[in-house]
């Protein structure tokens, strides 16, 4: 029997993808040896070491990035063949692999691909979350779902929704501290800082006017911080700081009155949510379909507008 090239391929861009075989074993509902046997049957017939093995994780060789490259290639375009000539079916089937970031993943996204399945049962959702940059060429995902502006130029993008961000605080932290007045003020108060992916640490940009040609830069600082966006809004509604958030965890605690903005003349960069995809001319209609039904899901209007 010829070996199923395709099937190794996908089973290789799993393996990558969680960096483990154990976890691509539960993935594929293998046990452990059998993942560990059909990876070593595949390097067996390469004639090469894809991986390198550790008891906790796997790394790739340069052989492994080689053949995951070309890999991600080859099943994007066999994908696209088959949506191609499948394009007339009347309803939306097929398997569809979207990755979204941790919390905003598990919390609002999840929900969604819920009604997406209900009104859409013939089309197979796999949904992964995950906060580190996603490779939608090698990874095999056909859509990511981000906040903020988009660092790989080869990919389409649709912006789900606009979302601006605020300075913000409890009520009883600005009666205890004082409102800032000016952006200078800001030095001077207990800062909540979110640090996200390789931004600089306390550092907190505002444009003034419509545009962004004029900004200020402000350093502030505090004594809480996390990564974690859902554990710095609780420290704000605690009344430990002033923080930046978006208007979409903002709405409604601004609308209850926990929470209050600051200096809204100020304007920050937004964070605006966008789905992003390769760059193909016959996009699959299960793909078209879960756009749109993103789309629609976040145009109800703002709270804040």
């Amino acid at each position: 029997m010829k070996p199923d090239h395709t099937a190794d391929m996908e089973f290789f861009t799993l393996v990558a993808r969680h960096g483990s075989l154990a976890a691509a074993a539960r993935a594929l509902d293998l046990t452990p040896p059998a993942a560990t046997k059909r990876l070593a049957q595949l390097e067996a017939r390469l004639g090469v070491r894809l991986v390198n093995r550790t008891t906790r994780r796997i790394s790739l060789t340069s052989e492994g990035e080689t053949y995951l490259a070309h890999a991600g290639r080859i099943l994007a375009s066999i994908r696209e063949m088959e949506d191609a000539v499948s394009s007339g079916r009347a309803a939306p089937k097929g398997l569809l692999r979207v990755n979204a970031t941790l919390g905003f993943g598990r919390t609002t996204i999840a929900p969604i691909v819920s009604e997406f399945a209900k009104r859409y049962p013939q089309v197979e959702v796999q949904m992964e979350v995950t906060d580190r940059p996603v490779d939608l060429v090698e990874s095999g995902y056909d859509l990511a779902i981000r906040f903020g502006a988009l660092p790989d130029k080869r990919l389409n993008a649709r912006c789900v929704m606009s979302n601006r961000r605020f300075l913000c605080a409890s009520p009883l932290y600005l009666q205890r501290h004082g409102v800032p007045a000016c952006l200078g003020d800001l030095t001077r108060h207990r800062c909540i800082v979110h640090r996200q992916n390789d931004e600089a640490h306390g550092v907190w940009r505002f444009y003034s006017g419509e545009g962004e040609e004029h900004s200020e830069v402000v350093k502030v600082h505090g004594a809480l911080s996390s990564n974690d966006g859902d554990i710095v809004l609780g420290w704000a509604l605690d009344g430990h700081g002033i923080l930046v958030r978006s208007e979409w965890d903002l709405a409604r605690y601004v609308e209850s009155g926990r929470l209050k903005i600051v200096l809204p003349a100020y304007r920050l960069p937004s964070a605006d949510l966008f789905v992003y995809y390769l760059n193909r001319r016959n996009q699959a209609a299960r793909s078209r379909v879960f756009i749109d039904f993103l789309v629609e899901h976040f145009s109800q209007p703002s709270a804040m507008a």
